[in-house]
């Protein structure tokens, strides 16, 4: 550790039980935990730390973590400066950055849908001894990093994923975030009429790649990170960069949570159009300059998760969601042509066809789709994400390590082992056995390779091509 970085840590522990207060960037300013929450963190390190080391290291991120809260999200710590990421590098296994771009692979590659977190035993402990929750972690590229690796080191998948959530985007610009416990992410004050456009947020005007490094700078150091990690661990697979679509972020904006007031949104699509397609055009916006700031830093593919697919009808889907992410796509694929680029429309499925001339490389397809039309929908030229049941992968369902390899063979076979990126329908929810996760990814790997080996590689339906896409903006 650079000797800054021991001072940092030594003057945080004292400033903590001193009087709550410490030096920051931004002059002195208050610790989002009190001294007797700091005490009780800390206290939860010693007694869960394996030895001294370990300690240490615990405490280090505790105090980093809350100091980089503290000041408004910018990286304290200094170690991954010494780390040059590398500018347009492929991966040594480059299998998924094949696939997406349509070019011969020897097995299918996969990923999970939150394959870091909550269902690994290693994820939980990790919490328990840091005494954060998962805002909590978010909050410094150590934790980030580390959660992000969790899964690398126990699972043969082929792409790391930013550790990180859709909602750090309207934090950015000025909305708050929490996550009270028990009820999921909220955001406690949405926005409560359209002129709150205007009054609360950022205009478009001011969206530009240094508003992004000033109001993200946390997670693109995260990013940062995350490759040095993946450097110093030997894991030479592609990193996953993400964001929400605007669509989704202007439901969560406006309605505040995924578990009630799931009209707002639409509602405020139909009765107020001209404020939406503002606040639309904000997060476009921002959107594109998030992820290609995450590029920069390091990652080498791109999700647009459209997860909130499902809460809104198709005729706006049409109107409002198609022209964001056409725009999204149009503009990430001019600077990055050779960054892979995908997006799941989560419960909006249906509107495949019209997603797959946007120019996304790769269209995902949740559990509701048909595997024996997907590709017909898609075009042949398109490379399928998904569509494995999570359902599959959990003990208490009666699912076995057999039952696993059956079920991930018949996705095999029903999409074909090319042109694919094996993944889940929808995100693994906790329960999931990480044994039969396991299953899932050696068996995938394994069945595919036999197949291509075999000559079977060839997908079994019928493709159409993709139509002439329209222009929505």
């Amino acid at each position: 550790m650079p000797f800054s970085s021991k001072v940092l840590n030594v003057a945080a522990l004292l400033a903590y039980f001193a009087d709550g207060f410490a030096v920051t960037n931004n002059g002195p300013s208050n610790f989002v935990m009190s001294r007797g929450q700091f005490v009780a963190s800390s206290s939860s390190v010693l007694a869960a730390a394996a030895n001294q080391q370990e300690d240490l290291e615990l405490t280090r991120q505790i105090v980093l973590g809350h100091l980089s809260q503290a000041n408004g999200g910018d990286a304290l710590d200094d170690e991954e400066d010494d780390f040059v990421v590398p500018t347009n590098d492929r991966p040594e296994n480059d299998l998924m950055m094949r696939a997406a771009l349509g070019e011969k692979v020897e097995k299918t590659p996969l990923w999970l849908f939150r394959q870091a977190g909550r269902h690994l035993p290693e994820y939980q402990d990790y919490k328990k001894k840091l005494n954060m929750n998962f805002l909590d972690l978010l909050a410094s590229p150590d934790t980030v990093a580390e959660c992000t690796m969790q899964p690398l080191r126990r699972y043969d998948v082929d792409a790391a994923i930013l550790f990180s959530d859709i909602l750090v985007v309207p934090e950015a610009l000025g909305i708050e975030v929490k996550m009270p416990g028990g009820v999921g992410i909220q955001v406690p004050h949405p926005l409560a009429s359209p002129e709150e456009v205007n009054s609360r947020l950022p205009s478009t005007d001011d969206i530009s790649p240094e508003f992004v490094q000033d109001k993200l700078s946390h997670v693109i150091a995260a990013v940062k990170q995350i490759r040095k990690q993946m450097a110093e661990e030997g894991k030479s697979i592609p990193l996953i960069g993400f964001s929400a679509a605007p669509w989704t972020l202007l439901f969560y904006m406006v309605g505040g949570s995924s578990k009630k007031n799931n009209e707002a949104g639409v509602l405020w699509l139909t009765e107020h159009p001209a404020e939406s397609k503002k606040l639309l055009d904000l997060l476009t916006k921002i959107v594109i300059e998030y992820m290609a700031a995450q590029v920069e830093a390091g990652a080498h593919m791109l999700q647009v998760f459209e997860a909130m697919g499902m809460m809104i009808d198709s005729d706006n889907f049409r109107q409002f969601a198609l022209p964001c992410l056409q725009q999204i796509a149009q503009e990430l694929k001019a600077r990055y042509p050779d960054v892979p680029l995908m997006v799941f429309a989560r419960g909006a499925c249906h509107m495949n066809a019209e997603l797959a001339p946007l120019g996304y490389d790769v269209i995902t397809i949740d559990g509701s789709v048909d595997r024996a039309t997907a590709r017909d929908v898609a075009g042949k030229e398109m490379t399928l994400q998904g569509n494995y049941d999570p359902a599959e992968l959990i003990e208490e369902n009666g699912k076995t390590v057999e039952t696993v390899r059956a079920t991930a063979k018949r996705l095999l076979q029903e999409l074909g082992p090319q042109r694919l990126i094996a993944n889940l329908g929808e995100g693994l929810g906790g329960k999931e056995s990480p044994a039969l996760v396991s299953e899932f990814v050696n068996a995938i790997h394994e069945e595919s390779a036999a197949m291509i080996a075999q000559g079977e590689d060839e997908v079994i339906a019928v493709s159409r091509p993709a139509e002439k896409a329209t222009a929505y903006f």
